[in-house]
């Protein structure tokens, strides 16, 4: 199993070193770039989009010929390419926002059917697929909206993926082993092009897949086996793109602005502002803090639940004391 986890990651980080320049030059041939407008998009020429449909391309064929396809597996694969696709059409400008989540939708109806679904063995199952609605919903989106910095979103996967991969690997769950090292190895691939200065960028294409993915995998472990509140690990191991969407919707409706309309209030944003400028310097830093975040998801599986709370709490006060001090950057002269 060892050796088709390793084989796996390669074939995908080696797809993707092919895919992404065939995909970026598709995308500028077609006119599918994402133009500056001296506003939010502050780059200095327009950059092609489909670097997630390469992404997704290498994920699909190094899982495809490496691993055996179960029901589990096909059911994610399918959820995976509904929002990918969905993504793509995205991408040329021709969906609307209701149609976007009602494709999400469909693609968490999927995962449903095949009994992936939050498992919180205290809840009836109504409110375990409200609660998985919201939390694939909420992830595909908080990747999508992350993705606003070379390198960001991409990198932050990668890493939430690989703790991801550390509770797979605990809980022996091959088949999400298998997955996340072919999203690792297929996004590595990518982070290639996309680090700052970004030649190619996700698009909806694979800032929906990857938080789709990410979503679904987070939810198909045992996270309560050495302590009854290990089911907190995944919000921080995914906290970062979580906390940006949380950050984003409280000053966008604190400035009366409408949520899904674009602003310069996300906390890399402000984080840039605040360090003075430069983009990979500030990636970097982010990378940090989710690392830190994703360690701390994995403690929490181990330690006692008393430990856990205070670790939920000195974490929360911590993070709205960064938030806060991040608020108070004037981006108007951003």
């Amino acid at each position: 199993m060892l050796i088709r986890l390793i084989l796996g990651f390669f074939l995908a980080y080696l797809l993707a070193l092919v895919g992404v320049p065939m995909a970026r030059r598709a995308a500028l041939d077609f006119g599918v770039v994402d133009r500056p407008d001296g506003n939010l998009k502050n780059h200095s020429e327009p950059v092609p989009y489909l670097g997630g449909l390469a992404v997704f391309i290498a994920f699909l064929l190094s899982l495809g010929m490496t691993f055996e396809l179960d029901y589990e597996l096909l059911a994610l694969l399918l959820a995976s390419t509904i929002v990918a696709t969905l993504g793509l059409i995205d991408d040329f400008g021709v969906l609307t926002p209701k149609a976007k989540v009602l494709g999400q939708l469909v693609a968490i109806f999927v995962l449903l059917r095949a009994g992936i679904s939050v498992q919180v063995a205290v809840l009836p199952m109504w409110a375990r697929i409200v609660l998985t609605i919201v939390w694939l919903v909420g992830l595909s989106n908080a990747f999508n909206l992350m993705d606003i910095m070379d390198g960001l979103a991409a990198g932050v996967a990668i890493i939430a993926a690989g703790f991801l991969l550390a509770v797979a690997s605990l809980n022996g769950r091959w088949v999400v082993a298998a997955f996340t090292v072919a999203l690792i190895g297929a996004l590595l691939g990518f982070l290639k092009f996309n680090f700052y200065p970004a030649k190619i960028y996700l698009g909806d294409s694979g800032s929906l897949f990857v938080g789709m993915t990410l979503g679904a995998l987070a939810m198909v472990m045992d996270y309560t086996r050495h302590n009854h509140l290990g089911w907190v690990a995944p919000l921080f191991i995914l906290a970062l793109p979580i906390l940006d969407t949380a950050y984003v919707t409280v000053l966008r409706l604190k400035a009366g602005r409408k949520i899904y309309h674009g602003s310069p209030d996300h906390f890399p944003l402000r984080l840039r502002r605040r360090l003075g400028g430069g983009t990979a310097r500030t990636v970097v830093v982010v990378y940090v803090a989710a690392v830190i975040s994703g360690a701390l998801g994995i403690v929490v599986l181990f330690v006692s639940p008393r430990t856990t709370v205070i670790i939920i709490a000195a974490s929360v006060v911590v993070a709205l004391i960064f938030l806060a001090w991040l608020a108070r950057v004037d981006m108007e002269q951003a």
